[in-house]
């Protein structure tokens, strides 16, 4: 998610705002329908979206601009420091990989977050307010060009950014907010947690004229700006066949992008690979905090399904860069002893940052027998060794999480620790649950003959060896961990399904303030039963009846836990609603108490560092990478250096060597 946008006829105009009841503002400046009225006659959610805004009339305003509060304090981000390189140099083609070719190329709905989603949407289009990576809590300008809060009345006042356009030629306009928005709470869209956060956390959309809105809160949070307005929009005109049936329609179409790639249908190589393009004359390649980034004529992304084999094309020159995760690849694959890496023309490096940690670990399925019982939860804690995972898979470079949410501000909780490997301990908890008689193979049954035998699913190729750990150790607790590894897209797909017993996975953590719960601990997000209100369905645990027996499983979710805890969802609301970081950490550790007892979730590892290696033409900025990257391409901070590609590729026939060494940048290290 650009030729000119012709208007609506006014009539069409008047008859939206009008159905709004609200006064009416100029025809050419309110949040009409882009296309022409006989394309929106005949577009079917161009009809819903009238009716919507007519139904939805307290959330969807339009007012003139003369409204608008004239005692803003506008910002802008000017004070705040670039993070990027303005001197980098634009061109040339950077090549990477991806262990799996996406499902889809949709970015939002089933299968859309696979490992094509970021290159299409995360990490290249510009939100309405970015958050400035080196600088926690402080925010810069993406498609805004100015935005105000108003704390007293939990409003953010947005400007777009008058020269921001979709990569067809079409302006971005609050045409695209109107869009945006209905799109988010649709139903049609199918997926829950869009629709919850969109209509819980935004009680009122405000729209003055093509480039003015404002958004209205429930609560005053203490991150407004950078917690509610770090999302990009859609582009209405794209979207005319919205509505059911949309998810096929969409699965291969690609739709207009405001950020600086694009990628075209002929680009598409099913099963091989994708290729971006950047945008020609993109609108924000000069703006203060894009320029420098977005260097890359064409960024390409290869399918190599097998982690040993990417490595291997990375040093053989396929590849521009690779992250090196696991220690096999940075210790055994490709050490400094490496013949390239020796001779400076691979350059290895090591990056220290800030983030909240991917939360690695075992996640236990709770809607399986037996582990609905809490016991046996509890005693899979005692069996699992991740301890020995640390210092014998990581070789003593990760260290165990403490916490469901390690890495922000402060410890979530300040006593909580995970519970440790004890044979002894998960033995005498099997035993509360019943399983008490051990079979000549070593493994726990129960009366009815039930073994303790469960099957741990990874989409993770790079973690195979890994697992062979956990089950060695977990025998001598009278378990049996069956170990199933599969490529990543169909991994996340089976646990987002909820089709797994034990799932090895992690998600990303938004770089944020303070960490999010509902959706992966919230009921609602498990079941689509799991609350009535008046004998109706309903998402809210406060004041609704919890069912003692939901059986409308949640698909396509990540409460891959299937946690459904009442107590713990109204403490989830609760911290939703709470408005002082006070109480938002008083919440959060009553929250991770919760999830500690519940145990469907066994806490895994984390690095305070990434590190990996790229091919010395291959150049980033002083300090390599913002404090708060998570990986190598999520800010595009990095460029080609044309002379020194040839110079490189010459040096590879010839014999020539670089200086070398480990790049190591620690920054930003914790003390």
């Amino acid at each position: 998610m650009p030729r000119p946008t012709p208007t609506l006829a006014a009539v069409l105009a008047c008859l939206l705002l009008t159905a709004c009841g609200r006064d009416p503002a100029p025809p050419a400046s309110s949040a009409t329908a882009t296309g022409n009225a006989a394309t929106a006659a005949n577009a079917p959610m161009e009809a819903d979206l009238a009716r919507t805004l007519r139904e939805q009339a307290d959330f969807y305003t339009f007012r003139p601009l003369a409204e608008l509060p004239a005692n803003l304090a506008w910002q802008d981000g000017a004070d705040l420091p670039e993070f990027a390189d303005p001197a980098a140099k634009k061109g040339g083609t950077y090549t990477t990989f991806i262990a799996d070719f996406p499902r889809t190329l949709r970015t939002i709905g089933p299968d859309a977050t696979g490992g094509i989603r970021p290159f299409l949407l995360d990490y290249v289009e510009p939100r309405f307010i970015e958050r400035h990576p080196n600088l926690p809590d402080a925010g810069y300008p993406g498609l805004t060009r100015q935005w105000a809060v108003d704390a007293a009345s939990a409003t953010t006042y947005y400007r777009l950014d008058p020269a921001a356009r979709w990569s067809d030629g079409r302006p971005l306009t609050t045409d695209d907010v109107v869009f945006t928005f209905y799109f988010l709470r649709s139903p049609h869209l199918g997926q829950p947690w869009y629709n919850d956060f969109y209509t819980k956390n935004y009680t009122k959309l405000i729209v003055y004229d093509r480039h003015t809105f404002a958004l209205v809160h429930p609560e005053r949070k203490p991150d407004l700006a950078t917690r509610f307005g770090n999302f990009s929009p859609y582009p209405r005109h794209a979207y005319a066949d919205f509505g059911p049936g949309w998810i096929e329609r969409f699965q291969w179409r690609n739709t207009p992008k405001v950020g600086a790639y694009e990628l075209r249908d002929r680009d598409v190589e099913k099963g091989r690979a994708l290729t971006l393009t950047r945008v020609k004359d993109w609108w924000a390649a000069d703006k203060r905090f894009f320029r420098g980034r977005y260097n890359f004529d064409r960024f390409r992304l290869e399918v190599v399904r097998d982690p040993d084999k990417a490595v291997e094309a990375f040093a053989r020159g396929n590849l521009d860069a690779i992250t090196l995760g696991t220690p096999k690849h940075w210790y055994e694959t490709l050490p400094e002893t490496h013949p390239e890496v020796a001779a400076g023309r691979i350059l290895r490096f090591q990056f220290f940052n800030r983030v909240p940690q991917p939360d690695w670990g075992l996640w236990i399925n709770r809607a399986r027998a037996p582990l609905d019982q809490p016991d046996v939860r509890v005693g899979l804690h005692h069996a699992v060794n991740f301890d020995l995972v640390c210092q014998q898979f990581f070789r003593g470079d990760a260290v165990r999480l403490q916490t469901r949410s390690d890495g922000y501000g402060w410890r979530m909780h300040p006593t909580l620790r995970p519970r440790p490997f004890d044979p002894g301990a998960a033995r005498a908890a099997f035993a509360r649950a019943g399983f008490t008689q051990q079979g000549a193979d070593g493994i726990l049954a129960d009366a009815s003959g039930r073994r303790l035998s469960f099957t741990v699913t990874t989409g993770r190729q790079d973690l195979r060896d890994l697992l062979p750990i956990l089950k060695q150790e977990a025998l001598k607790a009278g378990v049996e961990l069956n170990l199933e590894v599969l490529d990543r897209t169909t991994g996340f797909k089976k646990t987002q399904e909820k089709n797994h017993e034990i799932a090895l996975v992690a998600l990303s953590r938004s770089v944020e303030l303070y960490p999010r719960y509902w959706e992966l601990y919230h009921g609602s997000n498990a079941y689509h039963d799991a609350y009535t209100r008046d004998g109706r369905p309903t998402p809210v645990a406060t004041g609704s009846v919890a069912n003692p027996a939901p059986t409308q499983i949640r698909t396509q979710t990540n409460n891959m836990t299937m946690t459904f805890v009442p107590e713990l969802d109204r403490l989830i609301e609760a911290y939703d609603r709470a408005e002082t970081l006070d109480e938002v950490k008083r919440l959060a550790a009553q929250i991770e108490e919760l999830i500690f007892a519940d145990a469907t979730w066994i806490n895994g590892w984390s690095t305070p560092f990434y590190r990996g290696a790229y091919w010395r033409h291959v150049k980033w900025p002083a300090g390599f990478n913002p404090m708060q990257s998570r990986n190598l391409e999520e800010f595009f901070v990095h460029w080609i250096d044309p002379q020194e590609q040839a110079e490189v590729e010459a040096a590879r026939r010839n014999g020539r060597t670089f200086p070398g060494g480990l790049q190591r940048f620690d920054q930003f290290r914790e003390p």
